[in-house]
């Protein structure tokens, strides 16, 4: 006789939840992700990224890009949860002009710009929602570019998800739009692509851990070899990817 195992089943309202976010979360979600290598096509153009590379190429693009990406998804988040009923519009620029700092090539901050507008548009069409409403007003009014873990994470703080989770997925979709890019660059099968996202999760986990420990302010992100190759982008002979 098997022993009885304690259930552990979500709520309908957390299963419907964890469903949406899975929705929002997934990489073929309308925003144009796939159109974007964020320098990755300049690398392996100039013979600098190989497929033998990858793994560690992607663990420290995941310390870099990946903590402050997750530090801000949390800090959007964090404002959409807000017991004030009015929504901190000046926070909410702070935050992505914090980011548009950040992010020194200006093709690489264009397409976070262009996928976090894209991404908040998406989800103003699924409801009636007065932050996010308020959050596009004061990105136009004061000219501020909308980033896309900023959007993330301010979207899944107004839908209701949980916060680590929103981050995890959030860590997880860029993790696999960025091996989808180097599928098309490389010769990167689905198998081995499979195999280095699946090795990349614990990865996931610790900087999606690591990022409650930060503010925006005080996170870092260093990545040269990958601004050189988004700022020479535009210069290549032939171009697979917007950026």
């Amino acid at each position: 006789m098997k022993p009885e195992r304690e259930s552990a089943a979500l709520t309908p309202s957390e299963e419907l939840a964890h469903l949406r976010l899975l929705h929002l979360a997934d990489s073929a979600l309308p925003i144009g992700s796939l159109a974007h290598s964020f320098g990755v096509e300049t690398l392996v153009s100039a013979e600098l990224l190989r497929v033998s590379d990858l793994p560690g190429f992607l663990q420290g693009y995941l310390q870099e890009t990946g903590m402050l990406e997750a530090t801000a998804c949390r800090e959007a988040f964090q404002l959409a949860q807000t017991d004030e009923e009015e929504f901190d519009a000046a926070r909410w620029v702070e935050i992505n002009d914090f980011l548009s700092a950040l992010k020194v090539a200006r093709e690489s901050r264009t397409a976070s710009a262009t996928l976090g507008r894209n991404f908040l548009q998406a989800a103003l069409g699924l409801g009636d929602f007065r932050v996010l409403r308020e959050a596009r007003e004061a990105s136009l009014e004061s000219a501020s570019l909308t980033h896309q873990s900023a959007a993330f994470g301010l979207v899944s703080g107004a839908l209701g998800f949980e916060e680590t989770r929103a981050v995890l997925a959030y860590l997880h979709q860029m993790s696999a739009c960025l091996i989808s890019a180097c599928q098309r660059l490389m010769p990167l099968g689905q198998t081995e692509a499979t195999r280095i996202l699946w090795n990349l999760k614990p990865a996931i986990v610790e900087v999606a851990t690591n990022s409650t420990s930060f503010t925006l302010e005080a996170a870092n992100c260093t990545t040269p070899l990958l601004d050189w190759g988004a700022m020479e982008h535009p210069a290549l002979a032939t171009r697979l990817f917007v950026s």
